[in-house]
């Protein structure tokens, strides 16, 4: 009963923060930014929070049960991305936009803004249909609630509460949601090692950093998919446009990349612990971690990990709804700063998170559903963006046809490596960069030529 009373007082909370939250938008920067007034705690907060959603939880735990301690790669490659980021920060937060296809606007033209903005919003509907397949998979194997309840439970939850506070509400419910996550894995981290006594590294034979379950190659295309989402991230960019300077920004990014990486390790060891007590259960893939905790946990932690558990998802999809809505409610207002954008953006708030909610209807897979969404997006988004941070200057359409190459072309690797063709697959990624960047730096054509 006590996990019960837990998961509600949760829920009710998230909703009347969004409540309270919409009663502080006082203007369009309000809703869109915060008013760009977001501190250190918050910024790092909702970072943390971003981050560790339905793939840094359950995808990592669930990669331990295959990959041993060399799962913890999924987070440490985020941490990676995040120092990447933290020199790169100030130039970020310095831009004053709202979006990242503004920025890539800035940097090669209204098309490249719309082709950015087009592949965003298709990417981002498996992200935050990702989450939301994670949030129904707890309840569901938590409480025993029917898949589909969860699903529409869950995602009218963060949907309200996001579309009613727009960033204000973002960025409250993740400063608390953050600090349920971290808590929440710990606590229930040490509980275990206390109640069953146990050396780690005696949990799996599949050490770290390398195994037959994880290759060096595999680390190179992690990199390449995964760090750089996080040097490059529409969301992540979006955190930094809210922070009240440059030096918060930074510093945000700094914080944020240091505590995954004993995060990581946490979650690392839920996930060869389960493994190691019941490995007939190994293949349960996405949930397996939910029976090994159900088995051992008293019912009051039952209940904080599962309000971490749902934090960690809601929190994910709360931001990446919020995002891309706004990306294309910029394309359809022509514009966030016109009249009438908030209002746009709700309704397209809504209508992404009913595409997303039917999307996890039917998909029902996490790790798949997020990986080809990154995919497409670190082949197209990557190299342009860093080039333009860094004042390269190319045409229209170069800079368009390398985002659309390298997204096609990445995107289809990724495809390839799902389908067990993980060797053609990975070349495939790795050619997806090397066609954008081929693109995007080619010389550039003389009026003789």
């Amino acid at each position: 009963m006590l996990k019960y009373i837990i998961i509600a007082v949760y829920l009710v909370s998230m909703l009347v923060i969004g409540i309270f939250s919409a009663r502080k938008i006082k203007s369009d920067k309000d809703y869109f930014v915060a008013g760009r007034r977001g501190n250190i705690w918050q910024i790092t907060g909702s970072l943390l929070a971003t981050i560790l959603g339905s793939s840094a939880i359950l995808g990592t735990a669930d990669l331990a049960f295959t990959q041993g301690w060399a799962a913890s790669w999924l987070l440490f490659c985020a941490a990676i991305g995040l120092f990447v980021l933290v020199p790169l920060s100030k130039y970020v937060r310095r831009q004053d936009k709202i979006t990242l296809p503004q920025m890539i606007g800035g940097y090669y033209g209204s098309e490249a803004k719309i082709v950015s903005s087009t592949i965003i919003a298709i990417a981002w509907i498996g992200i935050i249909s990702a989450q939301i397949i994670g949030a129904a998979k707890i309840m569901t194997g938590f409480t025993g609630l029917n898949y589909s309840l969860g699903v529409w439970g869950a995602g009218a939850i963060f949907i309200f509460y996001t579309i009613i506070g727009g960033q204000i509400s973002v960025l409250k419910t993740d400063l608390y949601q953050s600090i349920l996550i971290i808590g929440g894995i710990m606590m229930t981290a040490l509980y275990l090692l206390f109640k069953d006594p146990i050396s780690p590294l005696e949990l799996t034979p599949l050490n770290f950093p390398f195994n037959k379950g994880f290759q060096p190659f595999d680390l190179v295309i992690l990199l390449l998919t995964y760090s750089t989402a996080f040097v490059v991230g529409p969301d992540i960019y979006t955190r930094l446009f809210c922070a009240e300077n440059e030096q918060t920004a930074k510093k945000s990014v700094l914080f944020s990349a240091v505590i995954l990486i004993p995060f990581s390790l946490c979650i690392t060891f839920l996930g060869v612990y389960s493994a190691h007590k019941f490995p007939e259960i190994s293949q349960h893939k996405g949930s397996a971690l939910i029976p090994v905790m159900l088995a051992n946990l008293p019912d009051w932690g039952i209940g904080i990990l599962v309000a971490a558990l749902l934090s960690a998802v809601m929190s994910t999809g709360s931001t990446t709804l919020f995002t891309a809505s706004t990306i294309i409610s910029d394309q359809v207002s022509k514009g966030l700063n016109k009249k009438g954008a908030v209002s746009k953006t709700k309704v397209v708030m809504l209508l992404m998170g009913l595409l997303s909610i039917l999307l996890a209807l039917s998909v029902q897979s996490i790790i798949q559903s997020l990986l080809i969404a990154l995919s497409m997006f670190s082949g197209a988004f990557i190299i342009p963006t860093l080039a333009g941070i860094f004042g390269y200057k190319t045409s229209r359409i170069k800079s368009s046809l390398a985002m659309i190459t390298g997204g096609i072309v990445a995107v289809s690797g990724k495809i390839y490596c799902i389908n067990g063709l993980s060797n053609i697959g990975n070349w495939l990624i790795i050619i997806g960069f090397i066609l954008n960047a081929a693109i995007l730096f080619s010389p550039k054509q003389t009026k003789n030529n």
